[in-house]
């Protein structure tokens, strides 16, 4: 096992030593025997010798909770690292294709007309994926190089989508529509059911798998389509699935979460410090890295006052600060 390998590995047991510590953490703790018998219980049928309303807060709250922080940062991180190593850019983020503007869009249309948490959530995830399709269709008609049409072609429709989510939020009932829509805005779990989970876990492993599969093209692509023909990759037809893998992982995990910024942006530079520019173990030690980072984020979120912090907020704050921290550092290149 050389290095990177073992980084890999021991991101893996740190993100399960922090699932662990973060069902324990909370407004009401959950002792560490009465945890493993709650979760035997599942598996053999044993005596409860624990109270009903901790079983509840684990199966019910903090358990789906947890394993939506865990599956959203993981999405976000691996679409951060496909999207900068598709476009050579360091600064390419999960929403650079208008995924998270499509989907707030459609959220806020949901909140306007339907208050149903499931309509918001499909909702959202629709309008993610439609966002893509349009900035694909206006790509390819477009004159001069593919990518870069891509990219101009999702910060217009991005602009438009968010015209459209600034326009409902002004027609809006202040009392109770415009404050739902603003705090969806912002990025929340609070309210994570095991239903979220089973609606966004179909398309994030319809992109996630792939993405672990095809890491080691996506080092061929950093090479060059002329390069990457010669030793028997189609570039671009690759280039196109690893976008609409990324695309299906983004508007997943923004329809169940909310607009969460950053971490799809500083996790994959942060994994490339530990592993290097290799996306055979980059991409890896990309989606374990984000999974313990927004697991570390939520935790903070639901424990440090006694109202919530939006996840966006807090991923701002750090991020931001750390991300100059990366880009300032003596000797350091993007």
């Amino acid at each position: 096992m050389n290095r990177n390998q073992a980084v890999v590995c021991g991101l893996g047991i740190l993100l399960i030593i922090s699932i662990f510590i973060s069902i324990r953490f909370g407004r009401y703790p959950i002792p560490s025997r009465e945890l493993l018998g709650i979760l035997l219980e599942k598996l053999y049928p044993a005596e409860k010798f624990w109270p009903d309303q901790v079983e509840i807060v684990l199966l019910n709250i903090r358990l789906p909770r947890i394993l939506l922080a865990c599956l959203v940062g993981c999405c976000l991180s691996a679409a951060g690292a496909a999207y900068q190593g598709v476009f050579q850019n360091p600064m390419a983020a999960p929403d650079v294709l208008g995924a998270s503007q499509g989907a707030a869009f459609g959220a806020a249309l949901a909140i306007l007309y339907y208050r149903s948490s499931t309509f918001i959530t499909f909702s959202a995830f629709f309008f993610s994926l439609l966002t893509v399709a349009l900035v694909f269709l206006i790509s390819r008609r477009a004159r001069g190089k593919s990518l870069l049409a891509l990219v101009l072609s999702g910060i217009m429709i991005s602009s438009l989508f968010s015209a459209g989510t600034s326009f409902i939020k002004l027609v809006a009932d202040p009392t109770d529509q415009l404050p739902a829509i603003t705090y969806w805005l912002m990025g929340s779990l609070a309210g994570a059911k095991f239903s979220d989970i089973l609606f966004s876990i179909i398309p994030m492993s319809l992109g996630l798998i792939p993405l672990l599969l095809l890491r080691w093209r996506l080092n061929v692509l950093t090479l060059g389509d002329e390069e990457a023909k010669t030793m028997g990759v189609n570039a671009q037809r690759i280039r196109l699935l690893v976008i609409i893998c990324a695309t299906f992982v983004t508007a997943a995990s923004v329809s169940v979460s909310g607009m969460i910024g950053w971490v799809g942006l500083i996790i994959p530079h942060l994994a490339r410090k530990l592993v290097g520019n290799n996306f055979i173990h980059l991409m890896p030690a990309s989606m374990l890295l984000g999974a313990i980072f927004l697991l570390f984020v939520d935790n903070f979120s639901r424990n440090l006052f006694t109202t919530e912090i939006p996840l966006g907020i807090l991923t701002a704050f750090i991020g931001a600060p750390f991300f100059v921290y990366l880009i300032t550092r003596k000797g350091e290149s993007f």
